[in-house]
């Protein structure tokens, strides 16, 4: 799979993504359901703090894509949703921490919500993958 990053602009590079990316050669594709902080039997992790949500969520993300047989360097496309944006945003370092040892910046949107289907919960991550 050969990715061809777009940008128009440089500034969203410094906030860790592409605004679009050409995807050629790809043959596989996965669609993940939004990734939270739950723990294998779907209870709900590390109430209140955005911090260790968004670590479990990607940690939960990782292991979907493993399964797939594909790591955060598939992922061509993310959304990304939070009870509070500016929270998450201050700990959009874990993004950097996961997804820049694979050289990838995928497209992603950031959207603030007024909550998230399990009651408790601050951060999910979905992600399409290609391989």
């Amino acid at each position: 799979m050969e990715r061809t990053a777009v940008n128009p602009w440089d500034w969203s590079l410094k906030l860790g993504y592409n605004q679009a990316e050409v995807i050629e050669g790809g043959r596989r594709q996965l669609i993940c359901a939004g990734q939270t902080a739950v723990d294998g039997e779907g209870s709900p992790q590390h109430p209140g703090n955005m911090r260790a949500q968004m670590n479990l969520a990607l940690d939960n993300l990782e292991a979907v894509l493993t399964k797939a047989g594909m790591d955060l360097g598939s992922v061509i496309r993310l959304g990304v949703y939070a009870t509070d944006v500016d929270e998450a945003l201050k700990n959009f370092d874990l993004m950097a921490m996961r997804f820049g040892p694979h050289q990838s910046r995928p497209p992603m949107t950031l959207l603030g919500v007024t909550r998230l289907a399990i009651p408790g919960l601050l951060f999910e991550i979905e992600a399409t993958a290609a391989a």
